[in-house]
């Protein structure tokens, strides 16, 4: 029996966050989802799976725009890092601006998404998410250990 993976939601929204939940459900998602609400957060849960050697999530949706070292910080970090920057991280914030999405694409964000407004398209937003990077696309194998 395998261990069940894992989703890393980075939402500090109550509401936002009960809308990926609600989501993955309809989607029929048997990923555990974790949540953080925000950069700081994430990142330490990251670092604890490297240093535990437990399994990385799958998948991470990135808020951006989170308190306590915001979503930027936490995606820098991931994809600088040999032992997390295989991990589909996938933008969803309310910003549309292009300074950010140009920042997450320049810090190899593999997707971003602008939260809609309505409850019913930010489902479907979160399903088309879902669909791709769990159902569609091969994931990297594990990066192996630096040699010394």
């Amino acid at each position: 029996m395998s261990a069940v993976q894992s989703i890393l939601v980075v939402e500090d929204n109550d509401g936002d966050y009960e809308t990926v939940v609600e989501a993955a459900q309809r989607a029929g998602i048997v990923h555990h989802l974790r949540r953080a609400t925000c950069g700081d957060e994430c990142l330490h849960m990251l670092r604890e799976s490297v240093e535990l050697r437990n399994m990385l999530p799958v998948l991470v949706l990135l808020d951006l725009n989170t308190p306590g070292g915001d979503g930027r910080d936490a995606l820098s970090l991931i994809k600088t890092c040999t032992k997390l920057r295989a991990i589909p991280t996938v933008i969803l914030s309310t910003s549309s601006n292009p300074r950010d999405v140009d920042f997450c694409y320049a810090s190899h964000a593999n997707a971003y998404h602008t939260k809609p407004v309505s409850h019913v398209a930010h489902l479907k937003t979160l399903q088309t998410i879902f669909d791709y990077w769990l159902g569609a696309v091969q994931p990297a194998a594990e990066p192996k250990p630096l040699k010394k």
